[in-house]
């Protein structure tokens, strides 16, 4: 698993294109390759890089039967140029929103 960026405005909402009356949500395999995307694309300034998780994938997908997301390998080339990515595809590449283990330190009062 790694991280995977969509880019989202300080309001809560979502960049996505608009291709054939769908919603398109470009997605990123870095911070960085979604940071160069943005400066190419005036529209997207007014949003930021977050990694995706489990939790934000449901809300971006919430009453919304009709978004796809494009996987942005090139982040110099049109974003509509993205690959297809189909949603349960994106899941498993995405973090679970839960947690990662860690390490239980035992403590031993002193007395």
């Amino acid at each position: 698993m790694s991280d995977i960026f969509a880019m989202r405005r300080a309001n809560g909402d979502w960049f996505a294109l608009e291709d054939g009356g769908r919603l398109c949500l470009p997605v990123f395999h870095s911070c960085h390759d979604a940071f160069m995307a943005r400066l190419r694309t005036a529209e997207m300034l007014l949003f930021s890089p977050i990694a995706l998780d489990a939790g934000l994938l449901a809300e971006i997908v919430q009453g919304k039967s009709q978004v796809d997301f494009c996987l942005v390998t090139n982040p110099f080339a049109n974003l509509k140029n993205g690959s297809p990515l189909p949603q349960d595809q994106l899941a498993s590449l995405i973090r679970s929103d839960t947690p990662p283990r860690r390490w239980k330190w035992l403590s031993r009062p002193w007395s």
